[in-house]
């Protein structure tokens, strides 16, 4: 053990974007020694500086974050941040920890992948914190958000894909669903938001619907859905017309730059609130 528990330290488990960047900012604003596992290929180089302590791991090694965690008396962290989930066909390289975690979990899908991770650390005196402690502020707020509100078709079909996502959700695929005119065109997968509007996009040609919400019972310790003036790119570059998401059960990074570029693309930005599993009235 070489650090001094007099300043209290945070763990930090580090994908890619800016999510992990901004948390260690507003944990060290709040008095926190931030101690970070970063992920190579994936991580912000920037975390180098807004780290008291960092490591760089390879997707896979387990046993090496628990142990930097003891090290620097850790024994709180959050998981901030993607991985590029298609990695984990060829680029993981597995501890003999990992590998024995790996094969106790049945179906490899992210929130049984992410609760396993949690209870080996919670077993090495690790817990798994809500990743938005210290960022409340980031949660997605109540109401339309563009100059542009949504036509009644449009919210027809938000409606529509509402209820296909939260079917989507319930079995762990994906966050997000595109639709048009009560179709649906794309369901995420393992190749992520972006990917998935694209899909559906142009297959859509114009006009696109795109639905983005918490899963059914998702913990808040991990993978929250986000979304982001790169959202509004990807929905621009395929024509898309409207982006629903579920109200304080996601992420929303660069609000000033996505409203901006959504109003300049005339798309419609609104976030909306459920009652469980309700459809929302708008």
């Amino acid at each position: 053990m070489t650090d001094s528990p007099e300043s209290p330290a945070i763990g930090l488990i580090a994908g890619g974007g800016q999510f992990p960047l901004l948390f260690a900012e507003a944990a060290r604003k709040q008095g926190f020694r931030v101690v970070t596992v970063a992920h190579l290929n994936e991580s912000d180089p920037r975390l180098n500086d807004l780290s008291d302590e960092i490591i760089w791991v390879k997707l896979g090694q387990l046993g090496k974050i628990i142990h930097h965690f003891h090290q620097h008396l850790v024994t709180e962290s959050a998981f901030c941040g993607t991985i590029t989930k298609t990695r984990i066909f060829r680029d993981v390289v597995p501890d003999w920890k990992a590998l024995t975690l790996w094969n106790k979990i049945d179906i490899h899908q992210d929130d049984a992948i992410l609760r396993a991770i949690a209870g080996a650390l919670a077993e090495e005196g690790i817990t798994i914190i809500e990743s938005t402690r210290f960022l409340q502020h980031l949660l997605f707020p109540a109401g339309v958000l563009t100059k542009k509100k949504p036509s009644n078709e449009q919210m027809e079909d938000i409606r529509f894909g509402w209820r296909i996502a939260r079917g989507v959700g319930r079995l762990d695929i994906g966050q997000t669903v595109v639709v048009r005119e009560k179709s649906v065109l794309a369901v995420e997968a393992i190749e992520g938001t972006d990917a998935a509007i694209r899909r559906g996009g142009l297959l859509a040609g114009s006009g696109a619907v795109v639905v983005k919400l918490r899963k059914p019972g998702q913990d808040f310790r991990f993978d929250l859905p986000a979304t982001g003036a790169g959202t509004i790119a990807v929905m621009t570059e395929v024509k898309a017309s409207v982006l629903a998401v579920e109200a304080g059960q996601s992420l929303l990074f660069d609000p000033e730059a996505m409203i901006a570029a959504a109003n300049r693309a005339g798309i419609v930005v609104v976030g909306l609130q459920a009652d469980g599993d309700e459809v929302p009235l708008g």
